[in-house]
């Protein structure tokens, strides 16, 4: 079957595209259970796309992309067309800057990506047992795409590793991030946890907790039917505070959240702090078969160590009882280390058009990954974590 023409279409709406079909690719194994990566599944990128947080105006347009062999799709991959390099967590900003001003185009390129979504998880999404055709056509595709369209660049970006070592072998460049990611050591509970720290950060720890605790009122955690449309309400003014102080624009449209409750609910965990009834911070967790995302935080008022409380140790304790794996801090941020996430590596690929330009980005990629293997060597030897634990760690 694999000896047969393999057809490449890019689609502008998830619409033309069976969702079946899609999370056949993207998460067969949710037939038994919760997806591995909720990000990639149909019910999520399409409540992108219906709440316009992507689409006309976001300069994100969809190019979904399918891999068929007799009219049956063995691979997808979401793609767009960019027209900024905003949203992506993986900048380029500076090789932007730098193609432009050897006088080339850089946008619009192409993207595969989840928007707005700093996780790790696969980008090119295959069904069971064509993983080596599907992913070949899909590189052979987006790149075709963005030759005929005489477009700069493709960038695969929080890829899977083995996905970023199987495209470097397909000719596309390697790049890799840092992120902090807490780890699950088959802790019974937080105090567990907290064992393997030395003394003073489990101090510290507990003095934090203890602060946050006391803003108030009480910390609640909802998921499924207890999540309520006013829970919406009160989220999407944290979303607009945290989005208008890092970003100038919030990304994702109130209708997303909308289609959240609607479609999504069951994939997210919300924590609130709640003061005489209305909720004053909270964080939107989405979830993993094995692993919880923290996404976004918001608060109306400044309440110490809140932050740390709600997006951090309450998504630890989610994950301890749940019996997860990890939990995915999202992009950024050192403080994390004292909290006991510790830096990972993270991974994308990228396809410039241009022999000259890759070249000089090549070489850039090589003196970055020396770098941020460095960094995160020395990052985890300032852990939070008993020094006869680091090494079990690492």
């Amino acid at each position: 079957m694999t000896d047969a023409p393999i057809d490449i279409a890019a689609h502008p709406s998830l619409s033309s595209i069976d969702r079946a079909d899609w999370d056949a690719c993207a998460c067969p194994e949710s037939s038994d259970g919760r997806p591995i990566d909720p990000f990639t599944t149909y019910r999520f990128l399409k409540a992108l796309e219906d709440s316009g947080s992507v689409g006309p105006g976001t300069g994100w347009q969809p190019r979904y992309l399918t891999a068929a062999i007799e009219g049956h799709i063995i691979a997808v991959a979401p793609l767009y067309a960019k027209g900024h390099s905003q949203g992506e967590y993986m900048f380029d900003f500076n090789w932007a800057h730098a193609y432009e001003n050897a006088g080339g185009r850089y946008y619009p390129k192409l993207q595969m990506a989840v928007p707005f979504t700093p996780a790790t998880g696969r980008r090119f999404l295959t069904r069971p047992g064509f993983e080596a055709v599907g992913m070949s056509a899909l590189v052979q595709g987006a790149v075709q795409i963005a030759s005929d369209n005489e477009l700069s660049s493709l960038h695969a970006t929080f890829c899977t590793e083995g996905e970023a070592i199987a495209a470097a072998e397909m000719g596309l460049l390697h790049r890799t991030g840092q992120q902090f990611h807490w780890e699950n050591k088959g802790y019974a509970d937080f105090d567990g946890f907290l064992a393997d720290l030395s003394s003073r950060k489990r101090k510290n720890i507990r003095k934090e907790r203890s602060t946050a605790q006391g803003f108030g009122g009480e910390i609640i955690s909802l998921t499924g039917d207890a999540i309520q449309p006013h829970h919406w309400d009160a989220f999407w003014q944290f979303y607009q505070d945290t989005g208008n102080r890092k970003w100038g624009t919030p990304y994702l449209t109130r209708a997303f959240f909308d289609e959240a409750h609607a479609h999504l609910r069951d994939d997210i965990l919300l924590v609130l702090a709640v003061e005489d009834g209305v909720p004053v911070a909270g964080a939107l967790n989405m979830i993993g078969r094995d692993t919880l995302f923290g996404r976004y935080w918001g608060c109306t008022a400044h309440f110490p160590a809140l932050h740390f409380e709600l997006c951090y140790y309450q998504a630890i304790d989610y994950a301890i009882a749940q019996g997860m794996a990890r939990v995915e801090a999202g992009a950024q941020g050192e403080h994390k280390l004292a909290r006991g996430y510790l830096p990972v590596a993270t991974h994308s690929v990228h396809w410039f058009a241009d022999a000259g330009f890759r070249d000089a980005i090549a070489r850039y990629l090589q003196a970055e990954r020396d770098a941020i293997d460095h960094e995160i060597e020395v990052l985890t030897s300032y852990g939070p974590f008993r020094k006869d634990n680091r090494e079990e760690q690492q």
